[in-house]
């Protein structure tokens, strides 16, 4: 799921970092100092979890979490998930470099859009709350597929194959997701719900 250096043509290397980097500086603007031990403990998970890696053909599968990190930590999702894969470049030579910006919006986009959907829908009750979380968490995995296969078709018809097979491989990662997602936020939902009252995304000036 971490696309490498030289995949992506030197224009869609190029745009995907500056998008990457206004979407981070919005973020970084709107994230609230009280929740930095929050999202220090969100972003370790994140790295530990997408550094399992499944072998599958010319890619592999891992969980992403990008709906789970949306749920929790809102409009600080994306330096999240921005920095959990930058350590993963420089520690462990996941993806690349040149292509972390690719990566970032790969999967922080998803995860903003996934708090925003969760934040809609999560109502006050807990059955609502499960849904929502389930909903949110296959979305994430969902448009980060996505977002893959188009980024990856523009590196050529050759990796259209690639594509297609990362499409279908995280197919059971999406239902595994949102499965991880509803238990979590059902266990916050009980012992910690304050955790789950992350400001609405759009709700900032």
């Amino acid at each position: 799921m971490h696309i490498s250096d030289g995949v992506l043509p030197t224009a869609v290397t190029v745009g995907a970092y500056a998008v990457s980097l206004a979407v981070a500086a919005w973020s970084v603007r709107r994230a609230d100092p009280g929740d930095l031990p929050k999202m220090a403990v969100v972003t370790s998970a994140f790295f530990v979890a997408s550094l399992v890696h499944v072998p599958i053909g010319p890619t592999s599968v891992h969980l992403l979490l990008p709906g789970l990190v949306g749920i929790l930590l809102g409009r600080a999702a994306f330096l999240s998930i921005a920095l959990g894969l930058l350590l993963q470049s420089l520690l462990f030579q996941f993806g690349g470099i040149t292509a972390l910006g690719a990566n970032a919006v790969m999967m922080g986009i998803p995860a903003l859009l996934a708090g925003v959907l969760f934040r809609w829908l999560k109502g006050g009750s807990l059955p609502r709350h499960l849904l929502a979380a389930a909903i949110a968490g296959a979305l994430g995995v969902g448009l980060a597929v996505l977002i893959l296969a188009l980024l990856l078709l523009t590196g050529g018809e050759d990796f259209l194959g690639v594509a297609r097979i990362a499409m279908y491989a995280h197919l059971p990662v999406l239902l595994i997701e949102a499965a991880i997602s509803a238990f979590v936020v059902s266990f916050l939902y009980k012992v910690k719900p304050e955790l789950l009252r992350v400001p609405f995304i759009s709700a900032v000036p």
